[in-house]
């Protein structure tokens, strides 16, 4: 898993079959400090609640497609959590996103 913060949206006009209704979500990948790490990707919103500001966490490939109500639907990376806090020994104060 991957921790990365909801920066934008993504509007569509079309939608593949079994990716109606799943929010796309522009994500900025961080690094253990919460710094930005690397270009943003889109990411499907697989629990349905992530929103601009949220951190998250996003997995990616085959896993992506796993995430999701229906499975191996075509998927990149895929939200999979709404970070509440981050505790470790050499990253910053936990946060509240």
């Amino acid at each position: 898993m991957k921790l990365g913060r909801v920066v934008g949206t993504v509007v569509t006009t079309t939608r593949v079959v079994g990716l109606e209704g799943v929010r796309l979500l522009v994500v900025q990948p961080l690094d253990k400090q919460r710094r930005p790490k690397g270009n943003v990707i889109v990411a499907a919103d697989g629990v349905a609640m992530a929103a601009p500001e949220d951190l998250v966490y996003y997995v990616s490939s085959r896993e992506a497609a796993l995430a999701m109500p229906d499975t191996f639907v075509p998927v990149d990376d895929a939200i999979v959590g709404i970070v509440d806090a981050v505790d470790a020994a050499d990253a910053a104060a936990p946060e509240r996103a």
